[in-house]
C-alpha cells in the first residue's frame, strides 16, 4: 500500500492543476446538484415493522391521517374569564389559519359538535392542518401562522403555537459552530508557524466536506432522510478531514526539513502518513456502516451518509492535498525553516518529559488512568433514553406545552393511541377501553372513534405522567400487555411514547451486536497494520474506557445538570436513544485513528531495532505533538455544535468532544504507552500461526527501497 500511494502522490504533484481543477469542478457540480435535484429532510425516527409503526401505517389507511404535519394553537383566557366569552376573536382567528396558504382544516375549540377545551373551559386549543408532510412546512408558511397568532393576542387571549409544523429543519453554520472553524485555524497555524499552511489545510477539509454534504442533500432529493444526517456528517467529516490533511502535510514538512525535493516529500508523505489515513479512514467507515447491523433505516442512513463523507475526505487527504502542496512547495514551511533546510525539527522538551515520565512511572500512569475515566463513567449506570424532544426553552412550543400541561394534565403532551381492526372493532375497542381507564397511570381514555368503514376503531388514552417519563414509557408495557389476548380483534399501540419505547428497544438489542461486529473487524484490522496481538488489544480495551467516560460525562451534564450552563442547557433530561449507539460508532473509528497514528510511529521505530522503551519514546516524540494538533482541532469542530446545536444533536457532540479530549489526552498519551512500556518486547508479538496474514505496512518501510525517479525534480518556489 505504501509503494502505491507514493506514485499516487507522485502524480498528484505531476498533474496538480489538473487534480485541483477536477476537485473544484466535482464541489461545482455538487452544488448545482443539491440546488436542483435535492429535496428536504424529515423529522420522523420511526422503525419498519414495529407495531408503534405499522399502527401509524394501518390509521392512514383506515382514517386517512396520521401523515400530515399540523399545528396545534393554544389558547388560554384571562385570569378569571373562559374562552366563550372572546368567541369573536376565536372565530376570527380560526377563519385566518383556514385561509392561510397550504392550510387544508382549521379547527374550533368552541365547535359544539367537538369541543377541544379543557373542563375550566379556560384552555383550548385549534388543531391547523397542513397539505403537506412532517418537516414540509416552510418557513414563510410558519411566519403566516405566527403573525395570525399575534392577531389574535390583541384581544387579550394568551396565544402559543406547537406541532409538527413548527418544527424548523436543523441547520449547519451558526456562530457557534464558525467559532470552532476558527479555533481550529488558530491550532493549525499555531501547529505550523504558518498562516497560509493553515488555511490551505482548513480549506481542503471544507471542500471534502462541501462534497458530502452536497451529495447528502442531492440523495434527499431521491429518499428520505434523518434531518440530523448532514449535520453529523458535516461535524465529523469536517474534523477528519482537517486531521487527515494535517497528518500528510505535517510528514511533507518532516521530508523538506530532512532536505528532499518537493516531488519526493509529498510523494513520501502521500506513502507514508497517508497509508495511515487510508487504515484510519477504513476504520472509521467500518464502524459507521457498522450501524446498519441496528436494523433501523434512518440510523443506517445516518452512518452511511458520514461514511461517504469519510471516503471522500481520505481522497481529498492523498490527491488534493499533495496536488495544493505541490504548488505551495517550500512555502508550507516557516522562513527560519526555509533557511536552515536539512535541519531536524527540534526536540520538544515537554513531549520527550511526559514519554519518559509516563515510561518510568507506568504502573501508577496506569491504575491512575484507568481509575479516573473509571470514575468518570459511573453516571452511566443511571443513563435513560428517549425519542421524545422538549421544545427550546423560551419558544411558543415550549410555552404552548406549558399551557396545554396545565389545563389538560401533563400526559396531554404525549397521548398513547389504541387501533383495534376487525368485526366490531368499535364495540371491542370500547369494551378494551374500560380496563385501561382502571390502570394506575391513565388519567383519561376517550371514546372509540369507528373508521369510516367501520373496520377499525381508535381510542385515545392520556396518561397521567409526562411523555418522557419512565411511568409512561412503562404505560406503553403494560397497554400491549393488557390488550395482548382482545378477544374479537387485534389491538395496536402506537403514539410518540409507544415509537420511542420502540427504538430504544430495537436500539438495546443491536448494541452488544454491534459493539461485537465492529470491535472485531477493527481488531482484525489493527492486528494486520501492526502485526501483533496485544497491542490492538489495548487500543480496543482503551476505547472502552473512553465510551464509558464521554457517555458518563454526557449523563452528568445533560441528564443531573451538572455544568448545565456551561453548555448552555435549556432542560435537563434523558438522552436522546441514538446519542450511545452514534456516539459509540463515531467514538470507535476516531479513536481507533489517535492508536494508529501514535502508535505506528512507535511500531517504525521498533521495526527499525529500536528497544522497547526507546522505540515508545522515539514514536510518541514523533507523533504525540501532531495527535495532539489534531485532537484539538476536533474537539473545538465538535464542542463549536454544542452551545447553540439543535438538541438532538447538542448531547451527541458534546459526547463527541468530552470522548476525544478523554482518549487523546489520558487512553492515547498515558494509558496506552504505560501499558506498552508493561509489555516490553511481548507488546509487538505475534503468534506463529498468524504470521501468514498480510502486511499493511502503514509505516512506508517499502519506501526505503523504492527507486527514486531520475526526472529533474519540478522546481516549486
Amino acid at each position: 500500500m505504501a509503494k502505491l500511494l507514493y506514485r499516487l502522490g507522485e502524480s498528484a504533484h505531476r498533474y496538480r492543476l489538473p487534480v485541483v481543477l477536477i476537485w473544484l469542478l466535482v464541489l461545482v457540480g455538487a452544488g448545482a446538484g443539491a440546488v436542483t435535484l435535492g429535496g428536504e429532510t424529515s423529522n420522523s425516527m420511526s422503525i419498519p415493522g414495529q407495531e408503534s409503526t405499522t399502527a401509524l401505517e394501518r390509521i392512514q389507511q383506515k382514517f386517512g391521517s396520521g401523515e400530515s404535519a399540523s399545528a396545534r394553537v393554544v389558547l388560554k383566557a384571562p385570569e378569571g374569564q373562559q374562552l366563550p366569552q372572546h368567541v369573536k376573536a376565536i372565530s376570527e382567528l380560526v377563519a385566518d389559519e383556514a385561509a392561510l396558504k397550504g392550510v387544508r382544516s382549521a379547527t374550533n375549540p368552541l365547535d359544539p359538535a367537538a369541543p377541544s377545551v379543557n373542563k375550566d373551559v379556560n384552555v383550548g386549543y385549534s388543531t391547523v392542518t397542513y397539505d403537506v408532510k412532517p418537516g414540509e412546512v416552510t418557513a414563510e408558511q410558519r411566519a403566516e401562522l405566527t403573525k395570525a397568532v399575534d392577531k389574535a393576542r390583541a384581544s387579550g387571549l394568551t396565544v402559543e403555537v406547537t406541532g409538527t409544523a413548527m418544527q424548523e429543519t436543523p441547520h449547519v453554520g451558526g456562530p457557534s459552530e464558525v467559532l470552532g472553524v476558527v479555533l481550529a485555524l488558530v491550532i493549525l497555524a499555531l501547529t505550523y508557524g504558518s498562516l497560509v499552511t493553515a488555511g490551505m489545510n482548513l480549506l481542503t477539509a471544507a471542500i471534502g466536506v462541501g462534497v458530502g454534504t452536497l451529495g447528502i442533500t442531492i440523495a434527499s432529493g431521491f429518499m428520505d432522510l434523518q434531518s440530523t444526517t448532514p449535520i453529523l456528517a458535516s461535524m465529523l467529516g469536517l474534523a477528519v478531514g482537517i486531521d487527515y490533511a494535517l497528518f500528510i502535510i505535517n510528514r511533507y514538512r518532516q521530508e523538506l526539513r530532512r532536505g528532499s525535493d518537493v516531488g519526493h516529500a509529498v510523494a513520501t508523505a502521500v506513502g507514508t502518513a497517508g497509508s495511515a489515513v487510508v487504515t484510519a479512514g477504513l476504520t472509521v467507515v467500518i464502524a459507521l456502516v457498522g450501524l446498519a447491523i441496528a436494523g433501523i433505516p434512518f440510523l443506517t442512513q445516518m452512518g452511511v451518509s458520514a461514511a461517504a463523507t469519510i471516503v471522500v475526505a481520505v481522497l481529498i487527504a492523498i490527491t488534493l492535498v499533495p496536488a495544493v502542496l505541490g504548488m505551495l512547495g517550500r512555502r508550507v514551511l516557516t522562513r527560519k525553516e526555509r533557511a536552515a533546510v536539512t535541519a531536524e525539527p527540534k526536540d520538544r522538551g515537554v513531549i520527550r518529559g511526559w514519554a519518559k515520565t509516563v515510561t518510568r512511572n507506568r504502573v501508577v500512569a496506569l491504575l491512575l488512568s484507568v481509575v479516573a475515566l473509571g470514575i468518570v463513567a459511573i453516571p452511566v449506570a443511571s443513563m435513560d433514553t428517549t425519542l421524545i424532544q422538549k421544545p427550546p426553552a423560551g419558544s411558543t412550543q415550549e410555552r404552548a406545552d406549558q399551557i396545554l400541561a396545565q389545563g389538560f394534565g401533563e400526559g396531554f403532551n404525549g397521548p398513547i393511541i389504541v387501533l383495534v381492526e376487525g368485526n366490531g372493532a368499535a364495540a371491542t375497542a370500547t369494551k378494551a377501553a374500560e380496563p385501561i381507564s382502571k390502570m394506575a397511570d391513565v388519567a383519561l381514555v376517550t371514546p372509540a372513534q369507528p373508521s369510516p368503514d367501520g373496520s377499525a376503531a381508535m381510542v385515545t388514552v392520556i396518561p397521567k405522567s409526562g411523555p418522557d417519563s419512565a411511568a409512561t414509557e412503562q404505560l406503553v408495557a403494560d397497554l400491549r400487555a393488557e390488550l395482548s389476548g382482545l378477544d374479537g380483534g387485534k389491538a395496536y399501540v402506537t403514539g410518540a411514547t409507544a415509537v420511542s419505547v420502540d427504538v430504544a428497544t430495537s436500539l438495546d438489542r443491536a448494541l452488544p451486536i454491534y459493539l461485537a461486529v465492529v470491535v472485531g473487524l477493527a481488531l482484525v484490522l489493527l492486528i494486520l497494520v501492526f502485526r501483533s496481538l496485544l497491542v490492538p488489544l489495548v487500543g480496543v480495551l482503551g476505547f472502552l474506557l473512553t465510551i464509558g467516560a464521554s457517555l458518563g460525562a454526557t449523563v452528568a451534564v445533560f441528564q443531573w445538570g451538572w455544568l448545565a450552563d456551561a453548555v448552555n442547557l435549556d432542560t435537563t433530561g434523558p438522552l436522546i436513544s441514538l446519542t450511545p449507539i452514534l456516539v459509540i460508532g463515531i467514538l470507535f473509528g476516531l479513536a481507533m485513528d489517535y492508536q494508529i497514528f501514535l502508535v505506528s510511529r512507535m511500531h517504525e521505530a521498533h521495526h527499525r531495532g529500536a528497544k522497547p522503551i526507546e522505540a515508545i519514546t522515539t514514536g510518541f516524540r514523533q507523533a504525540a505533538p501532531v495527535v495532539v494538533a489534531a485532537a484539538l482541532i476536533m474537539f473545538s469542530v465538535f464542542a463549536g455544535f454544542v452551545p447553540a446545536g439543535e438538541a438532538t444533536v447538542k448531547s451527541i457532540a458534546f459526547a463527541l468532544a468530552a470522548g476525544i479530549f478523554v482518549d487523546a489526552f489520558v487512553v492515547r498519551m498515558v494509558l496506552v504507552p504505560a501499558a506498552l512500556a508493561l509489555l516490553g518486547e511481548r507488546a509487538w508479538w505475534l503468534p506463529k500461526w498468524l504470521r501468514w496474514l498480510p502486511e499493511l505496512d502503514v509505516e512506508g518501510t517499502a519506501l526505503d527501497t523504492i527507486e527514486r525517479d531520475d526526472r529533474q525534480p519540478v522546481p516549486v518556489s
